[in-house]
């Protein structure tokens, strides 16, 4: 199926530059082509540009909100992700599997501008990429992109930096850490792919992780969004066919798969000489999954969530 991705969060975008006030974001158009909609450098950013980062990371394939929960008995809030187009929403799109670095600048890229470039072998494997007309994509990073950076991605994409639109954000503010923790599904769905689990299984998808407090700076909210996922996100798929598979596949999803588990991530980190591939990559994963086999009926929940880590990185 042609999802369409850029086109859908392109629809988005329409109403952002006349909520800019509201939503606390800055819109900087580029001489020569390109935009920029700063949702937390020099601009404030908040609850409701969190949400607007996430949906238009999901492509609008994904109903995103703000629910209560607790963390051990204390009230928090915590985000709740819902999609009946998982793969889509999650895999195609959220995923920050584009690392863009050009001249001195760096950031994390997600969104459909991934599908436009298609430079990950997810891509090859889920046979899908786009040619749009336009691009948008979602940076996680500290410093607005330059005419270089644009210039860089329209080659990848083949759609002109005049056409294209990038949103961006710090992990350490309120709208950049709000659009990380949301991913809380997505990490379920890019271990199931990692581990050899069929994802076009997954018809649909719930999840919810507790909102991490705003970090100090990126390191330490990198720390906090990291262990809202891995100790505190849980996550719940409806899937068909079989329930051996998932019986076999299943205690490899939860981060307590990994040997790596236990310990904040920020403290793993430091263990890895704060190099992000020496860390196990099965310890990217929500703190539990649960399926809802639609053929058989059966239900299978792996892992669980770790109140003690959370209260320790969060400070409770």
């Amino acid at each position: 199926m042609n999802w369409q991705l850029n086109a859908r969060a392109a629809q988005l975008l329409e109403s952002l530059p006349g909520a800019a006030e509201s939503l606390r974001v800055a819109v900087h158009d580029f001489p020569g082509g390109g935009r920029v909609l700063d949702f937390g450098i020099a601009a404030e950013g908040g609850l409701g540009a969190g949400l607007a980062l996430a949906q238009v990371c999901t492509a609008g394939l994904a109903e995103i909100s703000l629910v209560h929960g607790e963390i051990d008995g204390c009230g928090w809030p915590h985000i709740l992700f819902a999609s009946d187009h998982p793969v889509a929403a999650c895999l195609l799109s959220q995923y920050a599997g584009w690392q863009i670095g050009v001249e001195k600048f760096f950031a994390m890229g997600s969104g459909p501008m991934r599908a436009a470039a298609a430079r990950e072998e997810l891509f090859q494997k889920l046979d899908y990429r786009e040619s749009p007309e336009v691009a948008v994509g979602v940076l996680e990073g500290r410093k607005l992109p330059t005419a270089a950076v644009f210039g860089f991605i329209a080659e990848k994409t083949k759609v002109p930096a005049a056409r294209t639109t990038l949103l961006i954000a710090p992990t350490a503010s309120v709208a950049g850490n709000f659009q990380v923790v949301a991913r809380v599904v997505e990490t379920a769905l890019h271990k199931m792919f990692e581990v050899g689990f069929e994802v076009s299984r997954v018809r649909s998808a719930a999840g919810t992780a507790p909102l991490s407090p705003v970090a100090k700076d990126d390191l330490a909210g990198i720390g906090r969004t990291n262990d809202a996922i891995l100790y505190g996100g849980r996550v719940t798929l409806w899937v068909r066919g079989d329930d051996e598979s998932i019986a076999e596949l299943g205690p490899r999803i939860p981060a307590n798969s990994s040997a790596s588990y236990g310990e904040p991530f920020l403290k793993i980190f430091e263990q890895a000489g704060h190099d992000f591939y020496k860390i196990d990559p099965l310890l990217f994963s929500p703190a539990e999954v649960v399926f809802h086999n639609l053929d058989t009926g059966r239900v299978q929940r792996f892992g669980q969530v770790n109140p003690q880590v959370l209260k320790q990185s969060f400070g409770l």
